[in-house]
């Protein structure tokens, strides 16, 4: 049976893909004492597709943005259940970085990063209240739109 997280994110229409695998020569996630550090996700979908590609003003709208990082934040979820087996093992969520694959000019990746940092506050409550960096790229893998990474406080 799904905890209690799980639940509420199934209340609002989200269900947990597999997680994705490793690109390179990582792993998804380290576990070391009571942190869970998990590695950088892109904003792809549970077929693998991505969604939103390209880059954040230059193709890609902010909206656009949002949703793909809520999907990097539904990968990181994935992950997590992947190593702890129950997200209500998450004691808080500690850390995101965000990556947005921004135009020169586009300035709005702290709204774009929005969609991750909404949906750990939806799924945790005040535990998923969060330090976060933004940070524009040229680049990221497969011309993603949004890559995010986390750290996470668990028991």
């Amino acid at each position: 049976m799904a905890g209690t997280v799980e639940q509420k994110l199934t209340a609002q229409g989200i269900v947990l893909p597999e997680p994705r695998a490793a690109m390179a020569n990582y792993v998804g996630f380290v576990r070391t004492g009571n942190l869970l550090f998990v590695s950088g996700q892109v904003c792809a979908n549970a077929e693998g597709k991505l969604i939103a590609k390209g880059k954040l003003g230059a193709g890609v709208t902010t909206e656009q943005g949002y949703a793909a990082a809520q999907g990097c934040a539904v990968n990181l979820l994935a992950q997590i259940k992947a190593a702890l087996g129950d997200l209500d093992k998450v004691v808080r969520v500690v850390r995101l970085g965000g990556f947005v694959n921004s135009a020169p000019d586009y300035f709005d990746g702290p709204k774009v990063l929005n969609g991750a940092s909404d949906l750990m506050v939806a799924a945790f409550g005040d535990k998923g209240r969060h330090a976060r960096t933004t940070v524009g790229v040229s680049s990221l893998p497969s011309d993603a739109a949004v890559e995010v990474d986390g750290v996470f406080e668990v028991s």
